[in-house]
């Protein structure tokens, strides 16, 4: 199997496990895990796609979506064992981050030739099912979080375009992306890595206004 599409089924794997995660969280039913997995595992690159303007890539290969149901299966089966859900959630999103970063940027390099595209589907297809899967279980949004988050989709996207623009083998530049992606979200989680965040700045007095 080709390295960027064992990155593609690796991430719909990794992200359907934190959408599964995120419905054990919630105690939801099977129909839940199976919901919430599936969403999680290719909304991504479902967003992706319909950016740009080609076939939705599950619609004609229905093993993404039994890589799903399957992950929402084991999830649902064995969730209670894991002592802290929510930080395996964040460490699996951190790889599904990871390996969706250089499978959208690879493919928008593929279609549209544009490294600026590239980048921007990437990124999207790293964090888009991330959002959706913290919007319908009612999670805090990790595009809330302090830590770093889209930055690391970009960086990945960015370092994966670049090593494929300048000539690089494409299982090179793919691992350079997901390593790198990985490490800064990775740290992030691990050493709180941030951005300075925005700080309200009292208005001025009509006096002061000349």
């Amino acid at each position: 199997m080709h390295p960027i599409a064992l990155l593609d089924y690796a991430g719909v794997a990794v992200f359907a496990a934190t959408g599964a995660l995120a419905a054990s969280r919630k105690q939801l039913d099977i129909i839940g895990f199976l919901f919430l997995a599936s969403v999680t595992g290719i909304g991504g690159g479902t967003f992706r796609d319909l950016i740009l303007n080609v076939p939705v890539f599950w619609v004609g290969n229905r093993d993404y979506v039994l890589i799903c149901a399957v992950v929402a299966v084991l999830v649902f089966f064995t969730a209670h064992r894991v002592e802290s859900r929510y930080k395996l959630l964040l460490w699996l999103d951190a790889i599904g981050l990871a390996a969706f970063s250089v499978m959208g940027a690879a493919k928008g390099l593929a279609i549209t030739g544009s490294p600026v595209v590239s980048i921007i589907t990437g990124m999207l297809t790293a964090t888009f099912g991330g959002i959706l899967r913290d919007l319908l279980a009612g999670e805090p949004s990790v595009l809330l979080r302090p830590e770093i988050y889209v930055t690391a989709a970009l960086a990945g996207a960015a370092i994966f375009t670049l090593g494929d623009v300048a000539g690089l083998p494409q299982i090179v530049s793919g691992l350079a992306g997901f390593v790198v992606a990985l490490v800064v979200r990775g740290g992030a989680l691990r050493f709180g890595w941030s951005f300075p965040s925005y700080r309200s700045r009292p208005g001025r007095r009509p006096e002061d206004i000349p």
